[in-house]
């Protein structure tokens, strides 16, 4: 399948790809995007993507709608039951999985193939690889994307006596420091027991995808009982020396900002907030990878929105949509806009994105960080599994069980969750 793609830059057009488009004459695409991607700069960079698209395939018109995270999922859902699909839309990879099964995403696989091989050499090919749960299958491409980031206040640790010319470089180092800030009055990190993200970005400093995600074949936790004992015990170490908050709490952003938090782990998006601060108010911080338990080593997690295409009428000229606003020409632009990671490898290597200091942070976290829930595309996470792995750590930390005692209950009580 051909596709032109006509992007325009000046008085300039650059043809990306040339060819005949499977363009329909009158014909109408919806496209459902994050709510965050369908409002301010965002939006108009979405729409400047649509324009050009529109340009290039008279007759095609193209809707953007923002939804909410849960919004998308549910509305793809009860659209694959009412045949009332948006044509192109966006989703996280981790529900994948629940998509394929009620109907709502298209095998694209020979689409993709057939594709120039440089297009397709675009993407990361750990990203694109969670989009293929078999090698004829491949139901998305991938497009944004985080690598959790330790972000450091820096007022606060130079008043712990902490030396931030340098970032830790184990855990066992960066926990030296959080005691240093308990022994200055005050709050060292979050309580990293309280969101499913949090604790899997300490297991990274342990562990990795071959002890964290799924075995789906016979429906099993790949977690290691003596690795989550590790992890737990990290959890009752830092229990006394936490905020109380969350890492998704407004409470400790503000808590950061105002220079009474020393360390907050999470993925990029809080930066323009601490940047916003750091010129309103003085706030003096930066970011680094978070340690692991070896020098070299990383912990945090990885995640990527996606962008699929629905079966239909409309699948052919919906997939080149979806394949030209994630294309290295736009996802370049788009990085430059956020200063934002995202899976388009190309676009992360050119010159301008490359040294924008989030983006090359993200990309090297993202390179050693643990994926949130993979392997992705094979099963769907029930509900329980976040909640068990939740509720263990909180026990533990709250010394209601041993580690080692709350790693073998987890571990009994995940397999269950999967089991049903």
């Amino acid at each position: 399948m051909n596709m032109l793609f006509a992007l325009a830059r000046g008085a300039a057009a650059v043809l990306a790809l040339a060819g005949t488009s499977a363009t329909a004459a009158d014909t109408t695409l919806e496209y459902w995007v994050y709510s965050d991607f369908a409002q301010g700069e965002a939006l108009a960079l979405q729409k400047t993507f649509i324009a050009e698209f529109e340009g290039a395939h008279p007759g095609v018109k193209i809707n953007i709608t923002g939804k909410g995270d849960d919004d998308l999922t549910a509305g793809q859902v009860a659209g694959a039951a009412s045949g009332t699909l948006p044509d192109v839309f966006m989703n996280g990879q981790a529900f994948g999985a629940q998509l394929v099964k009620v109907g709502a995403m298209a095998n694209i696989h020979d689409k993709f193939m057939a594709l120039p091989e440089d297009y397709r050499n675009q993407f990361d090919a750990e990203a694109l690889k969670g989009c293929m749960p078999s090698q004829t299958e491949l139901y998305c491409l991938p497009y944004t994307g985080f690598g959790s980031l330790l972000f450091r206040n820096l007022t606060v640790l130079e008043k712990a006596g902490v030396d931030t010319s340098k970032p830790p470089a184990t855990y066992a180092e960066w926990f030296e420091q959080m005691k240093a800030v308990k022994a200055a009055g005050l709050f060292a990190i979050p309580d990293e027991t309280l969101v499913f993200n949090s604790i899997a970005e300490i297991y990274a400093t342990s562990g990795d995808n071959s002890s964290w995600g799924f075995n789906w074949q016979d429906k099993t936790t790949l977690i290691k009982p003596e690795i989550m004992t590790k992890v737990l015990q990290k959890f009752v170490d830092m229990k006394p020396l936490s905020s109380g908050t969350s890492r998704n709490d407004q409470a400790t952003k503000d808590l950061f900002i105002s220079n009474q938090l020393a360390f907050h782990t999470v993925g990029p998006w809080v930066n323009p907030t601490y940047a916003e601060a750091a010129k309103t108010s003085g706030l003096k911080y930066d970011f680094v990878l978070i340690p692991g338990d070896t020098e070299g080593k990383t912990g945090g997690i990885r995640s990527y929105e996606i962008v699929s295409v629905a079966p239909g009428k409309n699948t052919d000229i919906a997939f080149e949509f979806a394949a030209y606003i994630t294309a290295k020409e736009q996802m370049t632009r788009w990085a430059k806009l956020l200063s934002r990671y995202n899976a388009n490898a190309a676009a992360m290597a050119d010159p301008e994105v490359a040294k924008l200091p989030l983006i090359e942070a993200s990309v090297r976290a993202a390179h050693g960080a643990t994926d949130v829930a993979a392997p992705y595309f094979q099963g769907t996470v029930p509900s329980c599994y976040n909640s068990t792995v939740i509720d263990h750590a909180s026990a533990v930390a709250d010394g209601d069980d041993t580690p080692a005692d709350g790693a073998k209950q987890l571990i009994e009580d995940l397999n269950a969750c999967l089991a049903e």
